[in-house]
């Protein structure tokens, strides 16, 4: 098997993290890591066995890259790799906004490149076992929650923590036709806990909360369809079926585990994404998917701006008549 000679920019935590999964790939060789700083660059390189780079050095070192840059810098770092002849996977949310993922989307295809952007949980063994089981999905309940760090504070939780499930409910159940949304600001300048819901056009309707200031770290996803309930929990990587059946005339509700063969969504996302460099094949997780869940995330964003201007008139109304009780007040 002919080896992917991969580059990693970025050696932050997630960069870091791509960095050991290439290095212990059987079908991938470590080319090196490129870093804004110099220092990180080459303390990474040290650490992982491999050269720091330049930008500029890419096309002489590596066959395909991992974007791992904050994602204000996704277009500009990914676009620079794509026009250098590279295969690119971008980390999700692919960018800041629209026009910078199409321009992505637009040099990969104007350079004969591939594109990939990368949702994890897509290659989460229950979320493969799930996409097997779906019939017709009716009604998602989705939680993300997780305790606070100031690791991603250049996005919002909708574009940090709630686009994974965005993604994993736009590919089950399409595209929505109706958005709401609520979301505050707690410990950070941006949104730190969010709700929305979407409703699509055959009825299916889909409740997501996403929270980055929890006490506790979860990640479940609950999906209901004709006669089964499916419950997934994506940290442990198991999903239990419960569903409607009949014994000597009388509905029972029986009870078993989808079979799901467990490993790392990380080292699977990257093997996928090296199998279609070798092959030139679509990858599993296109630009346009990227582009997709970022819309989404961003339609979710604006319901809360939405949102939270109705609540701020109402509060100023309130205020403004101190005799006045809010409403559904006693």
């Amino acid at each position: 098997m002919q080896k992917v000679r991969v580059l990693v920019a970025g050696a932050g935590a997630f960069g870091r993290n791509h960095m050991r999964v290439v290095r212990d790939s059987p079908g991938a060789e470590l080319a090196g890591v490129i870093d804004s700083d110099p220092a990180r660059a080459a303390a990474a390189a040290a650490e992982f066995g491999c050269p720091a780079l330049e930008l500029s050095e890419a096309a002489a070192h590596a066959d395909a890259a991992v974007v791992a840059v904050p994602t204000t810098a996704h277009a500009d770092v990914g676009c620079a790799l794509l026009e250098a002849g590279l295969d690119v996977l971008v980390e999700k949310p692919i960018a800041p906004e629209p026009a910078s993922a199409r321009r992505l989307i637009e040099t990969a295809r104007a350079r004969g490149r591939l594109l990939q952007t990368g949702h994890l949980e897509r290659f989460n063994p229950a979320v493969i076992a799930l996409r097997k089981a779906v019939t017709l999905p009716l009604f998602f309940e989705i939680h993300r929650l997780s305790v606070f760090s100031p690791r991603s504070l250049d996005v919002d939780v909708v574009r940090d923590l709630m686009i994974h499930d965005l993604d994993i409910v736009l590919a089950l159940a399409g595209q929505p036709d109706e958005i709401r949304a609520a979301g505050i600001s707690i410990l950070s300048p941006k949104v730190d806990i969010a709700t929305a819901r979407l409703a699509f056009p055959n009825g299916c309707v889909a409740n997501l909360t996403a929270s980055r200031v929890s006490t506790e770290r979860v990640r479940k996803l609950r999906l209901f369809q004709p006669r089964q309930y499916i419950s997934l929990d994506y940290a442990r990587q198991d999903a239990a079926v419960f569903e409607v059946g009949a014994s000597n005339g009388a509905p029972q509700i029986g009870h078993r585990m989808l079979h799901v063969e467990k490993d790392e969504p990380l080292r699977l996302e990257l093997e996928s994404f090296f199998e279609a460099v070798r092959t030139r094949s679509v990858p599993a997780v296109t630009g346009e998917d990227g582009l997709r869940a970022l819309e989404a995330a961003l339609a979710v964003i604006d319901k809360i701006e939405e949102h939270a201007r109705r609540v701020e008139h109402s509060l100023a109304l309130w205020k403004s008549d101190e005799n006045c009780a809010p409403p559904g007040h006693w």
